[in-house]
């Protein structure tokens, strides 16, 4: 939890950096460097000091103490900070927010300076050759900054998940959900931020595990059709079959009215190669998962095997396909809808 609770800051914290003058050891060393409370008083403030003989790892070396009020460093990394900041960068959570106010809260958060209160305050040369900084948080600010945010992304996942029945139960649907799951992950990171700082909060945030049981409802009810052309009993189509059912979703036999189709074609052919005592077939196969018709995602796969028969080369060629199936496509499937954002 501290893990996320700092990613979920540091984009605020690395683009907070106000610009200050350098004191030098020819002025009295700043009092913050005996003692920061002294200054700024811990009942208000949060503050971190880093040192190095450049002022730009000093600086960075005092956010990232900061950071660690929170219990991590500032190299952490999530995927929902990451997905989250894309929709956010790429507009794709405009048409999600009722209100521009609250929409330029959530942009703002990630893109501008001075957020949740954090500037480098001060910085001193001594005459070791070294800087020192000082970053400050002001509290009750950061605290009102992300009460805004949880405002703001609230209305979010109330539009995310509002929607018809028709809707719901598509592809759109669960990504939909899925991202409302991010969504409400950043609001709990939020809630955790202004605890340590603190601060109280009224609401009941829900977190994004409750939307993800929502949206893997929505998979069960979602038919995929499949099709295979040129299969080998049925070994293909079974491969294809199990990393649908293993993400959730029913697989039925292509048919006329299904919204989602797999159509996949497999072509086995003799390779020819000189001076090889062995018989090469090769096999490849050519996936696309459809809407209507329309192409959402496509997957390639190819291999070249050898026996002294013909048909055992072959069968070790559908043998490959199967575990490069099995072993490939459930990854690509996955990152597919992980990947993809909501829009309207």
């Amino acid at each position: 939890m501290l893990k996320k609770i700092v990613c979920i800051l540091l984009p605020f914290i690395v683009l907070s950096c106000a610009a200050t003058s350098v004191k030098n050891d020819n002025e009295r060393p700043p009092l913050w460097m005996e003692s920061a409370d002294a200054m700024f008083n811990r009942m208000f403030f949060v503050t971190a000091t880093g040192s190095a003989s450049s002022r730009e790892m000093a600086e960075k070396n005092a956010l990232e103490n900061l950071a660690s009020f929170f219990g991590q460093s500032i190299h952490s990394e999530r995927n929902e900070v990451t997905i989250y900041r894309e929709a956010v960068v790429n507009g794709i959570l405009d048409s999600w927010s009722d209100s521009v106010e609250l929409n330029n809260v959530i942009k703002t958060s990630i893109v501008m300076d001075n957020l949740a209160a954090v500037e480098i305050k001060d910085v001193y040369y001594d005459s070791r050759r070294t800087y020192h900084a000082i970053a400050v948080m002001e509290k009750a600010r950061a605290i009102r900054i992300y009460r805004e945010l949880i405002q703001a992304n609230f209305n979010i996942i109330n539009n995310l998940v509002t929607m018809p029945d028709n809707e719901k139960n598509s592809l759109s649907g669960v990504m939909r959900y899925r991202f409302a799951a991010v969504t409400a992950d950043i609001n709990v990171s939020y809630r955790d931020i202004i605890i340590l700082l603190d601060g109280n909060i009224t609401e009941t945030i829900t977190g994004g595990d409750f939307y993800r049981l929502q949206a893997l409802e929505i998979i069960k009810t979602i038919p995929i059709g499949l099709r295979v052309t040129n299969d080998r009993n049925g070994r293909i189509y079974g491969a294809f079959a199990r990393c649908f059912t293993n993400t959730g979703f029913r697989v039925v036999a292509a048919q006329s009215g299904l919204r989602y189709v797999l159509d996949v074609n497999v072509n086995i052919s003799p390779v020819d190669l000189p001076n090889n005592p062995n018989i090469m077939a090769r096999i490849e196969i050519d996936a696309a998962l459809k809407d209507n018709n329309l192409d959402l995602l496509l997957y390639n796969f190819s291999s070249r095997e050898g026996h002294t028969s013909r048909a055992e080369a072959e069968n070790r060629c559908v043998a490959a396909a199967e575990q490069g199936i099995t072993r490939e496509y459930a990854v690509v499937l996955s990152d597919y809808l992980s990947s993809l954002n909501p829009r309207k």
